[in-house]
């Protein structure tokens, strides 16, 4: 797949048009997955590109600030989830405070036609666009009408009698629920980042950590859960830590992986953590042993769930 910021570092040929669909597709979900696979098959259909368009930063961290909402896929992640459907071209656009000020026509003049020479374009059932969110589905079809593309709106998909959303998915892992959020993403909940250092109080109490640091990712609850840890291409089984590590008095919230039945040396290396099921909430214990015990029945439970045909990746 070819990434793009710019129109000049298009190299895919697109004087026959393009298939685009556009959106902020955070976690790629099922409902997202819909608009591109539709957008794949109008591209095989007419012989044209498909294009995905995203924004980088996402709106709300112009608009908003600080208080936008933690994402479910962090850039390059979403970039990887989109490839993995088959897209010709992401366009990358760097979205602030100029391109939020455009009409809902000179967005689509510069970007959609001169940029991407678009004849398909397939929107969300709730998308607006352009300054003011002005821009719908209605203004969209005139602009077609106008520029020469169709414009084609899906109905939402429904999962378990309600819309997949990423608001629905974000809250669903924040209360720790995170297999429910396996059939509306289509995989389980992953963070991924690079094994930093830790305290080492994992490796002395018996069960060495892998020591993570959450970036701009939803947390989850904090609290115990069964994952799978992969690395380098690797599933293995593993019970995750996130929370203030309470029995010791912990200030700062940390997020550490014990890979079952594992003693390699991973520091640097990156590592993906796909969260399967929560165990139990985080809690204070009298003291070590105590701790230890409990990590035994922590890490029995997690083989028991990791185990089962559910939990397959």
């Amino acid at each position: 797949m070819e990434i793009a910021r710019r129109k000049q570092e298009i190299s895919l040929d697109l004087s026959g048009g393009s298939a685009a669909t556009i959106g902020n597709f955070d976690g790629v979900h099922k409902g997202h997955a819909r608009l591109i696979e539709r957008v794949l098959a109008k591209a095989r259909t007419r012989s044209l590109a498909s294009v995905v368009v995203t924004f980088c930063p996402h709106p709300l961290q112009v608009l908003v600030g600080p208080h936008t909402p933690p994402f479910i896929t962090v850039r390059d992640q979403k970039l990887d989830l989109i490839e993995d459907l088959g897209v010709d071209l992401t366009m990358l656009l760097e979205f602030n405070r100029e391109m939020a000020s455009l009409s809902p026509r000179d967005f689509v003049h510069k970007y959609l036609v001169d940029w991407l020479n678009v004849k398909e374009l397939v929107v969300g059932y709730d998308y607006t666009f352009g300054k003011g969110r002005q821009g719908n589905f209605a203004m969209l079809t005139e602009l077609g009408r106008e520029f020469g593309f169709n414009v084609e709106r899906l109905d939402p998909v429904i999962i378990n009698d309600a819309i997949v959303s990423s608001t629905r998915i974000r809250d669903h892992i924040k209360a720790g629920e995170v297999f429910a959020v396996r059939p509306l993403l289509g995989r389980f909940y992953v963070v991924r980042g690079k094994v930093v250092s830790g305290e080492s109080r994992g490796r002395l109490l018996g069960f060495p950590t892998a020591n993570l640091t959450l970036e701009n990712e939803v947390s989850p609850k904090n609290g115990v859960y069964a994952v799978w840890a992969q690395l380098n291409g690797r599933l293995l089984p593993a019970v995750a830590n996130l929370g203030y590590k309470p029995t010791f008095e912990g200030k700062k919230l940390s997020f550490e992986v014990h890979i079952l039945d594992f003693a390699e040396d991973i520091y640097g290396h990156e590592l993906r953590v796909h969260f399967v099921q929560f165990i139990r909430p985080e809690q204070k214990f009298s003291g070590p042993d105590e701790l230890i015990a409990r990590i035994r029945e922590d890490a029995a439970l997690a083989r028991r769930i990791l185990a089962a045909p559910e939990a397959q990746l």
